[in-house]
């Protein structure tokens, strides 16, 4: 049996979920304004061992969202697992955040685009198939109406980016999964559990989260 602790902080949900052999048997989260992370996250990861009735000892490994995403949130996140990891001696896995995202729409008929909202107009986004194979990597960029061109079909647009995002990306291919806001540590079981199986681990000493800070701009056809 394979228990992995995931811990997702990326955005404002703070996310703690345990999963055995790939699926997840508990998950605690919240998403505030106020990016309670720092106060919250050791407390839901005590609680979903207690919970589950078991300990440190018992985790194969940790697995942390690795951006991109907040500056602050990712810090956290990724500074726990790695003490977590180090203290356990046991494997550190990191997970694409946007992947995360996007594995909540798997099996629409189209293409996914997660997207995590950043400032103004600027998001965090990537593009993958209805297969969650990932067509375009990951980027930041500013949104405009002619963004991802090399699209003519179906869009399915997931994340905390639709209240900017439908001002300006409204084609008639464009569609929005309203349901689906952040990514969550019970989605990352699938995926870290995937990543255990093939030794797809990070180095606990040099690893950092990814952060994005260029931003791409395109300009407007109109």
């Amino acid at each position: 049996m394979i228990y992995i602790l995931n811990i997702e902080t990326a955005t404002k949900n703070c996310s703690v979920a345990i999963a055995k052999d790939g699926i997840t048997l508990l998950c605690k989260e919240l998403a505030e304004e106020g990016y309670s992370h720092a106060e919250k996250l050791h407390v839901f990861i005590e609680q979903v061992l207690n919970e589950l009735h078991l300990t440190f000892k018992d985790l194969s490994a940790i697995a942390v969202s690795q951006g991109p995403g907040s500056y602050t949130g990712l810090r956290i996140g990724v500074s726990a697992a790695k003490g977590l990891s180090f203290a356990l001696g046991i494997p550190l896995i990191a997970v694409d955040t946007l992947e995360t995202l996007a594995i909540q729409a798997k099996g629409v008929e189209g293409f996914i685009v997660p997207m995590i909202d950043a400032r103004r107009m600027e998001v965090y986004s990537a593009v993958f198939d209805s297969n969650l194979k990932k067509t375009r990597e990951v980027r930041a960029e500013i949104l405009a109406d002619d963004s991802f061109p090399e699209i003519n079909t179906n869009i399915y647009f997931v994340g905390d980016c639709a209240p900017k995002s439908k001002t300006v990306l409204n084609q008639p291919n464009h569609f929005y999964l309203d349901s689906i806001v952040y990514p969550s540590a019970k989605e990352m079981s699938v995926l870290s559990y995937v990543k255990f199986q093939k030794n797809d681990t990070v180095d606990v000493a040099y690893f950092e989260p990814y952060y994005l800070k260029d931003f791409v701009g395109t300009i407007s056809k109109k």
